[in-house]
């Protein structure tokens, strides 16, 4: 059983919506398939003989082994855990995690987000409750976190960030959308003001607004104002 691997990379390449790398390890050529992002993250790498390690989810089949890669041992335990519900095979657990942020799951678990889970390619109505459900269980802990954080959305050492959100929680409310629907995505803006500030990026209000709309519709759709 392979648990990870690291050698050079020797290829990277998309077959669909699948993404794919060849590594080199010891002279051995292992095929992985990979999440989207770390394969647009090698399409702007400019490294050559890059050292590629990846965590491995090893699946034996009757007529092949499949290798799935992972940058972080996390994503690996979550796709093992969402392989563990029923009905749900390989390539469902690589679009969740192609499609949305472990974060972003568990916070579409929280609020029982079931529009969510269904945008990823198929699941559907019973599979999204049968998913909500089991991770509910097993994301007991990191889901009451997640409610003491929305207790303390405000807490930014940065004064000046601190009053952009409370503005942009008070634009929100007037144009009628309701606490909780605020308080789901506010954790995920927070995160967004963390990134853009460290990119040196200009985080306007205006900015700021737009995206959290733009999480408001992704996450709800049309959500009634």
């Amino acid at each position: 059983m392979i648990s990870w691997i690291s050698g050079v990379l020797v290829d990277f390449w998309q077959n669909n919506q699948k993404f794919f790398v060849l590594i080199n390890c010891q002279g051995l050529g292992y095929e992985v398939q990979i999440l989207e992002t770390f394969y647009l993250k090698l399409k702007e790498d400019t490294i050559s003989n890059k050292i590629v390690t990846l965590w491995i989810k090893h699946i034996k089949k009757e007529d092949s082994d499949l290798l799935f890669g992972f940058t972080s041992k996390d994503q690996k335990n979550f796709f093992i855990d969402i392989l563990n519900i029923r009905g749900i095979g390989a390539q469902i657990g690589m679009g969740i995690l192609n499609k949305f942020s472990i974060n972003e799951i568990i916070n579409a678990i929280n609020t029982q987000n079931k529009k969510l889970i269904c945008s990823v390619p198929g699941i559907g109505q019973k599979m999204s409750e049968r998913l909500i459900l089991e991770l509910k269980i097993k994301f007991k802990n990191e889901l009451q976190i997640e409610k003491d954080k929305d207790k303390h959305e405000f807490e930014i050492k940065d004064p000046e960030i601190n009053k952009i959100l409370e503005d942009l929680q008070l634009t929100l409310q007037s144009l009628n959308y309701r606490n909780k629907e605020i308080n789901t995505i506010l954790p995920i803006i927070i995160k967004e003001v963390d990134l853009l500030d460290k990119n040196g990026n200009n985080f306007l209000f205006e900015n700021l607004l737009k995206l959290a709309l733009n999480y408001l519709d992704k996450n709800s759709g049309n959500l009634a104002r």
